[in-house]
């Protein structure tokens, strides 16, 4: 009888030390969760404000009727169309080029062995540990003495780049492709061109389209390259259109909110409608049958 006494006594105690610990991880997450919904929820609602209204509610108040003066001024007038197009244009060309270099040099890497293979994935693994920082004063004299500075094609050739966290992911679906499949290709007489382009790459599609959309999300959201890499007023992203927002034009938190959501939509609908096939390609490369 003691016995049981004392292993309920000792149930009764670790569960009310699981509760505690359940109850602050709940709150941590919790208070994190507010750190990146709140901002978000004070932008979308003052994009839907008038002026006066901002000035006066409480900016986690909702707008009592919807002000879609803001989204107009913001896509028109802040000339997002032709962020949006010059976006758009790097994204295909980047990420075409972006899917010929990666699946050729994972294809080169994992199905042939030479001298300088070692060479070449130690070269990968410095590029990813050397901080961005010290290359870019090099990239950019590169760029501007090939004439691609001020032009579409200096970040079209930067985001075109592999890096080590592709290789890995097209690697890892590379090793799950049986060499028999190469072997009966080759008695048929298909070259190693011809393997690559009717068996390797078309069994790679999960991993193509997961990578994909990662590098578009990336692109279509970065700031920095476009800013550096082209400063005339024609060649704006979506995301360098934003700084125009900071002018004394449109120097008005309402206009400023406005384009904040238009420009995130398109990322933040791509990855909620295509999230499942970003971790599925992820899991089924991670995977060895």
């Amino acid at each position: 009888m003691s016995f049981l006494f004392n292993s309920k006594k000792r149930q009764s105690k670790s569960s009310k030390g699981f509760n505690w610990i359940t109850l602050m991880s709940y709150l941590t997450l919790l208070f994190f969760a507010l750190i990146i919904i709140v901002p978000l929820m004070i932008i979308l609602f003052a994009a839907f404000k008038t002026p006066s209204q901002i000035a006066t509610d409480f900016p986690l108040n909702p707008p009592s009727e919807l002000y879609l003066k803001n989204i107009v001024t913001a896509f028109f007038d802040g000339k997002i169309p032709l962020g949006f197009k010059n976006s758009l244009i790097i994204v295909i060309v980047s990420d075409f080029v972006n899917i010929l270099i990666g699946t050729t040099t994972a294809y080169a890497i994992g199905r042939f062995d030479f001298k300088l293979k070692k060479v070449i994935l130690g070269i990968f693994m410095l590029a990813m540990m050397l901080p961005g920082n010290l290359t870019e004063i090099p990239r950019f004299i590169v760029m501007h003495k090939i004439g691609a500075y001020d032009t579409l094609i200096a970040p079209c050739i930067i985001y075109a780049s592999t890096d080590v966290l592709q290789l890995y992911i097209y690697l890892q679906f590379l090793e799950k492709i049986p060499y028999s499949l190469d072997e009966s290709a080759m008695l048929d007489g298909c070259s190693y061109f011809g393997i690559f382009r009717r068996i390797i790459l078309p069994l790679m599609t999960p991993a193509i389209a997961t990578l994909t959309i990662i590098k578009t999300v990336w692109v279509m959201n970065d700031m920095f390259i476009p800013y550096l890499y082209m400063p005339s007023k024609s060649l704006r992203t979506l995301t360098t259109t934003l700084m125009d927002f900071s002018s004394s034009k449109f120097a008005t938190w309402n206009n400023l909110s406005a384009a904040i959501i238009i420009v995130t939509l398109p990322t933040v609908l791509l990855f909620i409608f295509l999230q499942k096939y970003i971790f599925a390609g992820i899991v089924a490369g991670s995977v060895k049958e």
